[in-house]
């Protein structure tokens, strides 16, 4: 017991000590903000935060808005996001260095004088990606991740790191070390994860351009909750370090950017997909941004679907295909029905199965000498379980809770065969959809997304409602998130009908987290066959001129 004590008494102290850095953090960017204001009390810092990420660019690469302007403006507007909404964990301190050094550079990259925020997780030279993990304090990366290296070279310029869930694996945004991150737009409800503090930081204005990760929706989820815009690339499109994760296949992690509008996202692209990316990386397919699709009029054929039968889509959801789909047929594009089947058995056999394979065994070791798992409370006593267990409790469950019934089969313990089979199942899944797509020759497709966002705690009751983002990246498609409307009066009257599909414990628990919701941001997903960002890029652009 004593053992025990003095232990959890040892990691108290590195949160304490973690807490304090990040309090310094926000005090350094006071200060640092202060100073520039005494020094240049003339310059208009809202004019140059009502910038676009394109037209900052130019003006930085032309000389004519000088570099420290922006960079202070946007360092003063994120301690301001920072103070309301508890997203930045680390202030970079070397992005001062950085800024003077920029001044002098000979080539000019795209990114030129950009600040741009990293999540946690992305490694940054010389400070912590914790993955809100106690274990991983202390432990500074030894280099900058490839996307990191690729952003500097580019000229931007990595200025916080933002606040993350422990472990990743949700949709919410709190750890034990740096807390609940909050939405900007309403302070009662979560900003999304798992690159919550991306999402809240670039919500709230207080950076111009993030980069977070996704392996379930991570980035989508934030920008939706948040009102703004991001996309999920093909897995290896864009590269980081993945020491950090403890799975990889057959759900496939992507790191992708988050910005106020899609201009933002393209030209984002179009810096990173160069010379420096293929190089520092051989393992990433030497493509560089195709101009000629993102630029393309031609009408496109769009597939759509206003619910995957798994999570019922809240009204404000369906009517935000509904309405987009007329939008697009207005513009002379063409949408066709596409149906989704079985999305259950994805979800339960290639998702959670695929990522707890082993039984939950690597998840559970992730956890050992952590201070607190009770938000994780039932899958920790699942993934303990031994396998006779968990059958005989999917079996009990299955007549009453079918969801909850899935998701404990789908938690047993598998044999190196039963993964290879899995493995091969996946990839005739994915052969089967591509093939329904050609079918019906669509270019793109029109999705729902999970929206508006959910009450502060309700995420991480509802794990099941990844349904709609998670399908993406089992299949590894690009997808990205458009805000285009917000819930009204009438879809809160019509969301008092709301009972789901199951009618069990999650989908009462479902309806609760989108209720009071009105004026919040709706979005819709975007998506495109592999290795197709510009196309979804450009279908994302006309969704969001629409």
């Amino acid at each position: 017991l004593l053992l025990r004590w003095r232990r959890r008494r040892r990691l108290w102290r590195k949160v304490a000590e973690a807490q304090q850095r990040q309090e310094r953090s926000l005090v350094q960017m006071q200060m640092a903000v202060q100073r520039f204001r005494e020094q240049h009390p003339s310059v208009n810092m809202v004019s140059i935060l009502s910038l676009p990420l394109p037209e900052l660019s130019k003006k930085l690469r032309d000389g004519s808005l000088p570099l420290e302007h922006v960079f202070y403006a946007y360092v003063g507007k994120a301690l301001q996001i920072a103070t309301e909404t508890n997203c930045i964990t680390e202030y970079l301190q070397e992005s001062e260095t950085q800024l003077r050094k920029a001044k002098v550079m000979g080539k000019l990259g795209l990114l030129y004088g950009v600040p741009v925020s990293i999540k946690d997780s992305i490694d940054c030279q010389g400070h912590d990606s914790t993955l809100g993990f106690i274990k991983n304090l202390n432990k500074p990366a030894a280099e900058d991740s490839v996307v990191v290296q690729v952003l500097r070279r580019q000229g931007a310029i990595p200025f916080v790191k933002t606040n993350v869930p422990q472990s990743l694996i949700s949709y919410d945004c709190k750890n034990l070390i740096f807390g609940q991150t909050f939405n900007p737009l309403l302070f009662t409800r979560s900003p999304g994860g798992s690159s919550g503090g991306e999402g809240a930081l670039v919500g709230g204005g207080g950076s111009i351009l993030g980069f977070g990760t996704d392996v379930g929706g991570s980035l989508r989820f934030p920008a939706a909750f948040c009102g703004i815009c991001a996309l999920k690339p093909t897995g290896n499109r864009l590269r980081y370090s993945m020491n950090a994760l403890f799975w990889s296949f057959p759900v496939v992690s992507a790191v992708g950017p988050i910005a106020k509008d899609v201009e933002s996202l393209a030209l984002c692209m179009r810096a990173l997909l160069c010379e420096d990316m293929f190089n520092l990386d051989s393992t990433v397919p030497p493509l560089p941004f195709n101009e000629e699709v993102y630029s393309s009029t031609q009408p496109l054929r769009i597939g759509y679907y206003e619910t995957d039968f798994f999570t019922m889509p809240s009204p404000a959801m369906r009517r935000a295909v509904r309405e987009m789909k007329q939008l697009l047929e207005d513009a002379g594009h063409t949408l066709v029905p596409f149906e989704l089947t079985n999305v259950d058995y994805v979800i339960f056999n290639f998702c959670v199965r695929g990522m707890f394979a082993d039984g939950g065994t690597s998840f559970l070791n992730k956890f050992k000498g952590e201070l607190e798992k009770s938000s994780m409370g039932l899958l920790f006593w699942l993934a303990k379980s031994p396998n006779w267990l968990k059958t005989v409790t999917s079996w009990i469950t299955k007549p009453f809770v079918p969801r909850f019934s899935g998701i404990i089969r789908s938690l047993r313990a598998n044999t190196v065969d039963e993964v290879w089979s899995l493995h091969h199942e996946i990839e005739e899944f994915c052969h089967q959809f591509i093939a329904q797509w050609k079918k019906l020759n669509l270019d793109v497709m029109l999705c729902p997304m999970l929206g508006p966002a959910l009450r502060i705690g309700y995420p991480g009751k509802l794990s099941v409602a990844v349904s709609y983002t998670m399908l993406y990246n089992i299949l590894d498609f690009p997808a990205g998130v458009v805000p285009v409307t917000m819930v009204t009066d009438e879809d809160e009257e019509e969301l008092k009908g709301y009972q789901g599909y199951f009618r069990d414990w999650w989908d009462r628990t479902l309806a609760k987290a989108f209720r009071g919701s009105v004026g919040l941001p709706v979005a819709v997903q975007c998506v495109a066959l592999p290795w197709q960002e510009e196309l979804c890029l450009r279908f994302m652009k006309e969704v969001e001129t629409l």
